[in-house]
């Protein structure tokens, strides 16, 4: 049988030290393989499966083994010709020689270049991300929570893009014919791009909906007429929940109207209804004093931004004037900061004797009309404007 695999004297020395050093390189590419598709499954499960499943660990088997048997293969007979012996079959030394030093180089070229092309990816996005967040404060925070959403959106992207051309021109380095894999490939974008549109709608639509900071986690909004907090911004969805608990889910791109009571800064808005016998000037008066008092409070005063501004009288009913003011506060806190606000008015209104009117009823059956407001009847102050805490 040895006359068949080789020509001339057979050495078994130098055949059995050949076969060793064959299969110990094959044992060692194989470890190296499975340690690398053992990171690549990691990274795909994400906890999903412990790496002692066999559902994790049998890919890993068929890796090993795969790259074994052909490390074997490529192997065994050049090396039996390092030692002296000269095998009929398999692949000659020579050529194993030509093709390293050419497709062989190649292959590493391309691996070393995509991994640096990985690497600066990688950095140039940290970068993004430390100048977006640069900074102190509630801003920066929510900054860099955008640039790290973007950025890993960019790192993923770029990785899939240079990893997916690096194996096609590995692929074309072994003489495989690619052409079917891009024919493919071309078709299945194809399909994609017209059984996928609204999906591709939707992650655009995120991807600009987050790059240009138009919504946040945590955020009060109103999206397509639906009051609520934001849970959850991702590249496809936003979750809302309402003040009833319930969970609104929006495609990004089905979002057609979008109204953010959290940008910056918020406005608590009142509508303040006096008697027609109140003069505007000196009410003005006791609404701003009750608002400095308020401002001046080392509870509430940190949540607001500006002076209580008094807008002037807004309209005539026929049993009240009413006048506007509003309280600048920072984002989310002007419901608690505004209901404060009305219970120092209301005490401040019972202290200078400045009576809120209200619609006088006659009894049934009675056909008289009470006067417009009786001055210290118990008032009925008016409500609020609604907000999402209280739709």
């Amino acid at each position: 049988m040895m006359t068949r695999l080789f020509e001339g004297v057979v050495r078994w020395d130098a055949m059995v030290l050949a076969a060793a050093a064959t299969l110990l390189v094959a044992y060692v590419g194989a470890r190296l393989a499975r340690r690398l598709a053992a990171s690549g499954l990691r990274a795909v499960v994400r906890g999903t499966l412990t790496p002692s499943s066999p559902l994790f660990r049998a890919p890993l088997r068929l890796v090993a083994s795969g790259v074994f048997l052909l490390l074997v293969g490529l192997l065994l007979f050049p090396a039996f010709q390092l030692a002296g012996l000269r095998p009929r079959t398999g692949i000659p030394l020579r050529t194993l020689a030509a093709w390293t030093f050419a497709s062989g180089l190649r292959i590493v070229l391309i691996v070393l270049v995509a991994y640096a092309l990985i690497r600066v990816t990688a950095l140039l996005v940290r970068r993004f991300e430390h100048d977006v967040s640069a900074g102190t404060g509630r801003d920066a925070v929510e900054r860099g929570k955008r640039a790290r959403t973007l950025g890993g959106v960019i790192n993923k992207v770029a990785q899939a893009v240079i990893i997916t051309i690096a194996a096609l021109m590995i692929l074309r380095e072994f003489q495989l014919d690619i052409a079917p894999v891009l024919t493919g490939a071309g078709i299945l974008g194809l399909a994609v791009g017209f059984g996928a549109q609204t999906l591709v709608r939707d992650i655009i639509s995120g991807f600009f909906l987050i790059l240009e900071d138009q919504v946040r986690e945590g955020d009060a909004v109103a999206i397509n007429g639906i009051a609520g907090t934001v849970e959850s911004l991702n590249l496809r969805t936003i979750v809302l929940r309402d003040i009833e608990g319930t969970v609104h889910i929006f495609p990004n791109g089905a979002i057609t109207t979008l109204a953010n009571r959290s940008k910056d800064f918020a406005y608590y808005v009142i509508d303040v209804a006096i008697a027609y016998r109140e003069d505007p000037d000196r009410v003005a008066e006791v609404l701003r004093t009750a608002a400095e008092e308020l401002q001046s409070d080392p509870r509430f005063g940190p949540f607001i931004l500006e002076p209580l501004e008094v807008l002037g009288v807004d309209s005539f009913t026929d049993w009240a004037v009413t006048m506007k003011i509003r309280l600048k506060t920072v984002p989310l806190k002007q419901w608690e900061v505004g209901r404060e606000l009305r219970r120092r008015i209301r005490k401040a209104f019972d202290e200078h004797g400045i009576d809120v009117p209200y619609p006088a009823r006659p009894p049934a059956g009675e056909t008289t009309t009470r006067p417009i407001s009786s001055p210290r009847e118990t008032p009925a102050f008016p409500s609020a404007p609604s907000t999402p805490e209280q739709s």
